[in-house]
């Protein structure tokens, strides 16, 4: 089904993760759906997914202690028991546990629990990469939150810290703080603002960056539809007009009509014996920027899918451009301002 996971296996391309000792894949893997709110989730499936990424090259977990309540810290520790003597990165979240988000919820005593939760689930000495979850924007103009971070990476609870932002402006203002060394942001062939606002500067400071959302919620796999129906768990179905968190991370922020009639445009720049998928993960490592792509998977068969789109070579100039058309014609007055 997949003409270049063969290819792929065993040569998964690596970057260096900014200004950390960490070398991570490329195409790497989000844990946000194994956790929850994207439809019903078993975790014999989960696992095995996670174990068909690791199989395809993939050596860099993403997640979070929100997801399902810790069920995806937990899965990923499950992973890493059922993989003695491999080294698999881990970076997770802190921060959504909040009943509501404050800057003043930042605390010393939140953080450092937070921490130790996670710490607890995932069955680690030390967290490879902490990053604030998307927290109040306020939180950015705070020197003393992250001179937090830097007390717990001396205790021996982290090794690095970044963040996951929701905005290029919250990315910018990240930065400034001197022991960032990664920015968490959504970038797909939907959001390009990071690249022309954003990426010259985290690459001149060096700066590790995580293209999450890369498949728009599902829209860039081109296997939605406009009937497609979700669970009424699912984000998809209950956070289109962000009822629950911020709206740009459903479907991108795009509306679901616009974004279906953009995929048609999209389908065919497809390469041959490839997918939309592994065209639109392509797509972003295609900026230099960019550490890894985190796509989520819930089967195996969508885990070998999303590594294998590293395999696939540069897309042409052409393919690049006639991308940015899709954007500019379709998509940019409706998310560029935003966010």
């Amino acid at each position: 089904m997949f003409a270049f996971a063969a290819r792929m296996h065993g040569a998964m391309e690596h970057r260096r993760l900014g200004r950390t000792d960490m070398t991570v894949s490329a195409i790497s893997f989000g844990a946000w759906a194994i956790g929850g709110a994207w439809g019903t989730v078993d975790d014999a499936d989960s696992l095995s997914a996670l174990h068909a990424a690791v199989d395809a090259g993939m050596n860099f977990i993403d997640t979070a202690d929100v997801y399902g309540d810790g069920r995806s810290e937990r899965l990923v520790a499950r992973l890493r028991q059922e993989r003695p003597g491999q080294t698999i990165r881990v970076a997770t979240k802190a921060g959504r546990r909040l009943p509501k988000q404050t800057p003043e919820g930042y605390s010393r005593e939140n953080l450092t629990a937070w921490v130790e939760r996670s710490l607890r689930n995932l069955e680690m000495d030390a967290l490879d990469l902490l990053q604030l979850h998307c927290p109040h924007p306020a939180v950015y103009d705070r020197p003393e939150v992250f001179g937090i971070l830097d007390d717990l990476v001396k205790a021996g609870k982290l090794r690095y810290y970044g963040v996951s932002v929701e905005t290029v402006d919250e990315a910018r203002r990240a930065i400034r703080h001197p022991n960032v060394r990664t920015v968490q942001i959504i970038f797909n062939m939907f959001r390009l603002k990071p690249a022309e606002a954003f990426f010259g500067e985290a690459r001149d400071r060096g700066i590790g960056v995580l293209a999450r959302v890369p498949l728009a919620s599902g829209l860039l796999t081109g296997k939605l539809r406009p009937d497609s129906r979700f669970e009424a768990g699912d984000h998809r179905q209950y956070n289109r007009q962000g009822e629950s968190f911020d709206k740009g991370e459903t479907f991108s922020g795009v509306p679901y009509d616009v974004g279906l009639e953009a995929v048609e445009r999209l389908r065919p720049l497809v390469p041959p014996g490839a997918t939309l998928s592994q065209l639109a993960l392509r797509w972003i490592l295609m900026f230099g920027a960019v550490s890894c792509a985190i796509p989520g998977a819930k089967t195996p068969a969508q885990a070998r899918e999303n590594a294998a789109a590293a395999a696939l070579p540069p897309l042409s100039d052409e393919t690049m451009t006639a991308v940015r058309a899709v954007y500019d014609e379709r998509i940019r007055d409706l998310v560029h301002g935003s966010w």
